[in-house]
């Protein structure tokens, strides 16, 4: 020991950490992919068998007992979750597409997905995210509660215009259209210092809201240009895309006037502070209330990428903005950017 210097010794160690943590993530992933293949092949020779056969729902509480006789020390096999079984198969049993991704991810997290998500769509998007972001069950339950689906498609971006198509999709799906923030602690009247307070105290879970690919840079983030300096009020980077994300934040609703301050702080960001190897960076202005066509227009003839969008602390999206999600053409390959 005393040959090998403290500094290379701690280099070997963590490198040596991360090879172990790698292996466990790696046999955990394919533990993972044996069970979901178990469960579907169960879902399979049920669903098979009952067509075949004259069986009803007494077979499989007879299964249950049974294999439970059978294997006494392997959980998984009530009555209840093999009924879940023949509801995974029969789920996805017709969609190629869903069929290899649904072992990607836990067991737990396919029930959720399954019972809450109306259609295949929405269940690819929930289990793409999953898989990208590593999301718990609890978390995955919370973004759904929170519509984070609806609320994504329905964001409005100039991203088309001022994002390669490289990462165009990727940045669409790291903007919602509305943010929830129901562990900021506000009363009804606040100011834009106390919200940016209020977020900073609780940082971790106003990221996972963000989208969970995000760190925090700062608040009140300087740039000096010329003599003068200006502060941003939030800076996050997108650890996937690589960028910047500057926010704004605002009180009262969006003016088209605050598109030109984001547009000067992305340009000097870009010019002063943006790596070589980095993506643009982008903007976000979060306001309490948006007219959507006045957005609209504010946007048509920006230059830079910004993305306009509104936060509550409570969050129910009303049936009309449901009724303008995209086209399940336009959403099916707007989901290609979270591979």
């Amino acid at each position: 020991m005393s040959k090998l210097g403290s500094g290379e010794y701690g280099s070997l160690l963590v490198e040596i950490k991360q090879r172990i943590r790698s292996a466990q993530y790696e046999a955990l992933r394919a533990v993972n992919k044996e069970l979901i293949a178990l469960y579907w092949d169960i879902g399979q020779l049920i669903v098979t068998r009952q067509q075949g056969e004259s069986w009803g729902k007494s077979i499989v509480e007879q299964l249950a007992k049974d294999l439970q006789a059978e294997f006494p020390g392997m959980s998984g096999f009530s009555v209840r979750n093999i009924w879940n079984m023949r509801s995974f198969y029969v789920t996805y049993s017709q969609n190629q597409k869903l069929q290899p991704m649904v072992a990607e991810i836990g067991w737990s997290h396919n029930l959720v997905i399954m019972e809450k998500c109306k259609d295949d769509l929405e269940r690819e998007f929930y289990i793409r995210m999953t898989r990208k972001y590593g999301w718990t069950k609890n978390v995955l339950l919370h973004q759904i509660e929170n519509q984070t689906y609806e609320k994504t498609l329905l964001n409005q971006t100039n991203f088309e215009a001022t994002i390669s198509e490289e990462i165009q999709n990727q940045a669409k799906l790291a903007v919602k259209d509305e943010y929830t923030f129901p562990f900021l602690e506000l009363g009804d009247k606040y100011s834009e210092r106390q919200l940016e307070t209020a977020i900073l105290s609780k940082v971790e879970p106003f990221l996972q809201e963000m989208g969970g690919m995000f760190t925090f840079v700062g608040s009140q983030y300087r740039l000096e240009v010329g003599n003068k300096e200006y502060f941003i009020d939030l800076v996050l980077y997108h650890r996937s895309m690589q960028c910047l994300m500057a926010i704004d934040l605002k009180i009262g609703e969006f003016e088209p006037e605050y598109l030109g301050k984001m547009q000067f702080y992305l340009a000097v960001l870009d010019d002063k502070v943006r790596l070589s190897h980095e993506q643009p960076s982008i903007g976000i202005i979060l306001c309490k209330t948006k007219d959507k066509m006045t957005v609209e227009y504010a946007l048509k003839d920006a230059t830079k990428p910004i993305g306009i969008a509104t936060y509550r602390m409570t969050s129910t999206l009303p049936q009309e903005l449901k009724d303008q999600l995209p086209n399940p053409e336009q959403v099916a390959k707007l989901l290609e950017g979270l591979e």
